[in-house]
């Protein structure tokens, strides 16, 4: 009797007590554009995430596995957030525009799929992503701009210990104006702090 094929197990970059990180594949694309769709309206005033094949493709070329094959010279690099009981994927965390030498710095975009936001996920995902960040890519500034209407990411962000550094007016254009955002940082020095605090 034939059987079906297996799936080959997820890659695991970082994993936590409820969710891990893992990279953006092709095989993903059904199950990504399926919580794109049913995250529009939570999506519609923050963010532009890949909604179709083609899109979602160009996604893991330029953040997927082969830009992430070394860490120390990729330019973009994305993770998808896991519920570690079923897989189900719960976010979604690129860093982009990493530029090396005297900055090794980054920027750090993210959103949820419904229905898990608000759900605490998305906190320990960043926990972990900052961790892809300092450790695995060796960044000593991670940058996060986060539009002032967007009650939940100020929570995330600040709850994870970014630091407000500025504003910065029209700064990126989402669905279709260009929008005003809050800048956040964290450095490398403030990241050991933090968890050096924790132990």
């Amino acid at each position: 009797m034939p059987t079906s094929p297996r799936r080959s197990a997820p890659i695991v970059l970082k994993r936590g007590p409820r969710v891990y990180l893992a990279p953006p594949r092709l095989r993903d694309a059904d199950a990504f554009l399926a919580a794109v769709r049913a995250s529009r309206s939570l999506h519609a005033r923050w963010v532009r995430a890949p909604h179709g094949l083609a899109a979602f493709r160009e996604y893991v070329s330029s953040f997927g596995l082969r830009a992430q094959r070394d860490p120390l010279v990729a330019t973009r690099a994305g993770v998808l957030l896991r519920r570690a009981d079923d897989d189900a994927l719960v976010g979604v965390f690129n860093f982009s525009a990493i530029v090396r030498g005297s900055f090794h710095s980054a920027y750090l975009g993210y959103y949820a799929f419904a229905p898990h936001a608000g759900s605490g996920h998305m906190a320990e995902g960043l926990a972990l992503a900052l961790d892809f960040a300092f450790r695995t890519l060796k960044l000593h500034r991670v940058e996060v701009n986060v539009q002032p209407r967007n009650a939940r990411s100020h929570a995330l962000v600040a709850g994870a210990g970014f630091v407000r550094e500025g504003f910065s007016r029209r700064y990126l254009r989402i669905a279709g104006r260009w929008r005003d955002h809050v800048r956040y940082a964290m450095l490398v020095e403030d990241w050991r702090a933090r968890n050096k605090r924790r132990r």
